[in-house]
C-alpha cells in the first residue's frame, strides 16, 4: 500500500464545528493535503483496495444477518461535483453493496406523504453502502430559498432531521455528510463549460441561472444547515469543492476511515468447511480435485497476504495517536488473526489431500516439507516495505519450472476470481 500522504485525519479538518464559518471558507484550499493532483490519484486507487474490502466485510455482514449500514448524504449547489462522488470514490466498490438515490422535486405521491417519507423508503438496506446525490437537507434548502413552505415550517425541520439521524445511528448506521462547496467563479466556470461543450449541454438546466442570482440565499441556507444539523452521531464534513480531485480524495479518505472505525469482520459460516468439502469433492472428477489440491496454497495464500496488506493499512489508521501499549495490543490482535488463517490453510491442505487419496492416491501431488510459517509474512513486514515485499505466491511462481503458457492459461486465475465472487 501506498504511503499514507494526509499530514492530519481530514475528518479533524474539515468537520463543521460551532465555530465553522461557511463565509470565510476557502473553496479552494486542499486542507491536510499538499501533494498535488498527481499524487492524489495515485493515494486514491491505493484508499480503493482497503475501501473495497470493508466495503465487501460490511456486505457479507449484511447477507449473514448482520445489522451494520452506512449512508453517505452528498449536498453541495450544482456544479459542486456531487456526481463524481458516485462515480470515482464509489466506483472503487462492488456495486451489489452500494444502492444509489437522487432526490429533486418531489413527485405528487411524494408531495402527499411527509417529506422524510422518501428518504425512509430509500434508505440502504443492512450491509449496504447507500448515497443520497442530494437529500432530506433540500428540504430545508431549496423550499427554504424558493419560498415553497412558510419559515414556521421549514425551521421545525432541523429538530426534526437530528432525531430522525439519532434514529438511524442507533440503528446501526453510520451516517457520513459531505458538503460540496464550490466558489461563485468556479461555479460560473463550469456551468459556462457546460453550454460550451455539446456533449455536457444536457447537464445545463434553463433554471441553473435564476438559482445561481439567489447565491447569498443559498449560502445564508447552507450556514444554517451547519450550524444547526452537525452533531455528535452526525457531523457534517465541508468539503472545499473548487478542486474536484481533492474532494474526491477527501471523500474517499472520509468514507474508509469511517468504516475502519466499524472494525467489520468476515462473518463465521454456520456450516463446517471440512463437511460441505467432503460432499463438494464427491461431485468432482478425480483430475479436478487433484488441480484444485496442488492450486490451494497459492490461492490461499495470495487472498492471506492481501487482508494481511490491508489490515496493515487498517491498524495505521485505528492506532494514529493511540500510546505505544496500545498500538501494541492491535498489532498483536493483526498477529493473532493472521496465525489462525495460517492454521486454518494447513488443515484445509490435509483435509483435501485424504479426500483426493481416498478416489484415487496416484495423483496427490508431493507433500510440501516445509509448511509455511505463521510468522513468514509479519517477518517480512517488518523485514521490507509493503511496496517491496514480494508475496509469497510469486516466490513460488520463481521456483517452479516454466509452463507452456497457452496450455496453462486461465487456471489460477479462476481460482483467483472465485475467492471474489458473492454469488
Amino acid at each position: 500500500m501506498a504511503k499514507d500522504e494526509w499530514t492530519e485525519d481530514p475528518r479533524r479538518l474539515l468537520m463543521a464545528g460551532p465555530d465553522f464559518d461557511l463565509s470565510s471558507f476557502d473553496r479552494s484550499a486542499t486542507p491536510g493535503w499538499s501533494r498535488g493532483k498527481r499524487a492524489a490519484k495515485k493515494a486514491m486507487r491505493s484508499r480503493g483496495k482497503l475501501l473495497s474490502e470493508l466495503q465487501e466485510r460490511l456486505y457479507a455482514q449484511g447477507r449473514s444477518g448482520g445489522n451494520k449500514r452506512v449512508l453517505v448524504v452528498v449536498q453541495g449547489i450544482d456544479t459542486a461535483g456531487k456526481g463524481g462522488i458516485a462515480r470515482h470514490v464509489m466506483a472503487m466498490v462492488d456495486p451489489q453493496g452500494v444502492s444509489l438515490a437522487s432526490f429533486g422535486p418531489p413527485t405528487p405521491e411524494e408531495a402527499r406523504h411527509h417529506y422524510l417519507w422518501r428518504i425512509r423508503r430509500a434508505l440502504p438496506k443492512p450491509g449496504r453502502i447507500g448515497l443520497f446525490d442530494r437529500s432530506h437537507y433540500e428540504d430545508v434548502l431549496v423550499v427554504r430559498v424558493e419560498d415553497l413552505v412558510e419559515e414556521e415550517v421549514w425551521r421545525k425541520r432541523y429538530a426534526e432531521i437530528n432525531h430522525f439521524e439519532k434514529g438511524l445511528v442507533d440503528q446501526d448506521t453510520v451516517v457520513i455528510k459531505l458538503a460540496l462547496m464550490v466558489s461563485h467563479e468556479e461555479q460560473g466556470m463550469r456551468l459556462m463549460e457546460r453550454l460550451d461543450r455539446p456533449d455536457k449541454r444536457w447537464k445545463f438546466s434553463s433554471s441553473d441561472i435564476p438559482t445561481r442570482l439567489k447565491w447569498d440565499a443559498y449560502q445564508e441556507a447552507y450556514a444554517d444547515v451547519f450550524r444547526l444539523t452537525s452533531t455528535a452521531h452526525a457531523p457534517w464534513y465541508v468539503l472545499p469543492a473548487d478542486n474536484k480531485w481533492y474532494s474526491r480524495l477527501a471523500a474517499t479518505e472520509i468514507i474508509t476511515r469511517e468504516l475502519v472505525e466499524m472494525r467489520v469482520q468476515w462473518p463465521k459460516p454456520r456450516w463446517r468447511p471440512d463437511v460441505q468439502r467432503r460432499r463438494l469433492a464427491e461431485t468432482m472428477s478425480p483430475e479436478s480435485l487433484a488441480r484444485s489440491v496442488a492450486e490451494t496454497e497459492e490461492v490461499v495464500l495470495e487472498a492471506i497476504e492481501d487482508s494481511s496488506e490491508v489490515g496493515r493499512e487498517a491498524f495505521t489508521l485505528l492506532t494514529e495517536g493511540l500510546d505505544a501499549e496500545r498500538r501494541s495490543a492491535v498489532h498483536d490482535a493483526l498477529r493473532v488473526k493472521r496465525e489462525s488463517f495460517m492454521a486454518d490453510l494447513e488443515r484445509t491442505i490435509a483435509n483435501k489431500r485424504e479426500l483426493l487419496a481416498a478416489v484415487d492416491p496416484t495423483l496427490l501431488p508431493p507433500e510440501e516439507h516445509d509448511a509455511p510459517s505463521p510468522d513468514a509474512g509479519n517477518q517480512r513486514a517488518e523485514e521490507q516495505p509493503t511496496e517491496d515485499r514480494p508475496r509469497p505466491d510469486k516466490e513460488r511462481k520463481a521456483r517452479k519450472p516454466a509452463k507452456d503458457k497457452k496450455a496453462g492459461k486461465g487456471k489460477g486465475k479462476r481460482a483467483r476470481k472465485g475467492k471474489k465472487s458473492k454469488n
